[in-house]
């Protein structure tokens, strides 16, 4: 059996004051968001105007046959600039070679921002200074790493590396020591080495931020329990880790996937490093057909979000595991 809601003229001036009192504060609510948002339309108006539109543009520009050299065939042609994004060799090769780049350069920085994580976080004398020195690469402005490792480190004829070649085989009274030609004969693995200096002290960070949140009354019943360092580290610090790993893992592929400068500087994307990135570059200013060039960077901007909202969502799992929901 219902009981009927009575009416507002059936209340007293009290309990119609009660009964009106959980509506009028909604409203009041909604009223109060509203007014807390009006100062932030600005700023969503500029960064959709900033962003979205050109974007936008670009899109419409994807689907055209849109040449600088050819301005009076300018025309739609559907879907052949992804196509020709698929099926160009060069193009394919430009995706390989950004696939192997930002792997190598994330898996190597994951390891040794690890293992340089592991010794930061032990209590020693300058602890604080030698952290702020291993930082210091990720500050360095791109372009300025590449032009350090071009010439200051990967120069045969004066670069550090063969300095210190030459020096070794000094001391073992050799007169004819390794000069390599970096640039030209390992060409690749001079873009990588650039970016994995600059990257490493990213990773180190991120885990070294996870390290500091390990619970220590866990680790200590381990060690008064028996167990050794490794497994200390086998089976409390890297599952500990994990979200972190995959943390880094994910926000270093977002930008070095996007790596321009090192192969910009150091190779000109010459030998086989040009990259999607590059490759854009090229199609865009050098072969000026903004239609292909315009295609290509869409297909980037799908697959960095992709992996954006995989980054995303693990740092949604490790804000959850924080507040311990």
């Amino acid at each position: 059996m219902t009981t009927a809601t009575p009416a507002a003229s059936e209340l007293t001036p009290e309990q119609r004051t009660t009964y009106q009192a959980p509506q009028g504060q909604a409203a009041r609510d909604k009223r109060e968001a509203r007014r807390r948002r009006i100062p932030l339309l600005p700023a969503l108006v500029f960064t959709i105007a900033a962003t979205q539109l050109p974007f936008l543009a670009t899109i419409v520009i994807s689907f055209m046959d849109y040449r600088a050299l050819r301005p009076d065939q300018r025309g739609f042609t559907g879907f052949d600039n992804y196509v020709q994004v698929f099926t160009n060799p060069a193009i394919r090769s430009a995706v390989l070679t950004t696939i192997l780049l930002t792997a190598t350069v994330v898996i190597v920085s994951l390891v040794l921002g690890t293992a340089i994580a592991l010794l930061l976080d032990r209590k020693f004398f300058g602890r604080g200074a030698v952290r702020t020195m291993m930082i210091a690469p990720f500050l360095v402005v791109p372009v300025a790493a590449a032009l350090l490792w071009k010439h200051g480190i990967l120069n045969s004829g004066y670069g550090l590396l063969n300095g210190v070649l030459t020096w070794v085989w000094g001391i073992f009274g050799s007169d004819s020591p390794p000069q390599p030609q970096w640039l030209s004969d390992y060409p690749l693995i001079s873009i990588e080495l650039s970016l994995i200096w600059q990257w490493t002290p990213f990773m180190m960070l991120i885990l070294l931020a996870g390290l500091q949140s390990k619970p220590g009354d866990v680790v200590e019943a381990a060690r008064m329990d028996g167990a050794g360092s490794w497994q200390i580290f086998r089976y409390i610090t890297f599952p500990h880790l994990r979200r972190y790993l995959e943390l880094g893992g994910l926000l270093g592929s977002i930008y070095i996937v996007q790596a321009f400068d090192s192969v910009f500087i150091i190779t000109a994307g010459a030998l086989g490093t040009a990259n999607l990135p590059y490759t854009i570059y090229a199609t865009f200013f050098q072969q000026q057909n903004y239609g292909l060039a315009s295609a290509q960077g869409v297909v980037v901007v799908i697959g960095t979000i992709i992996i954006a909202t995989f980054a995303l969502r693990t740092v949604s799992s490790l804000f959850d595991e924080e507040t311990g929901r």
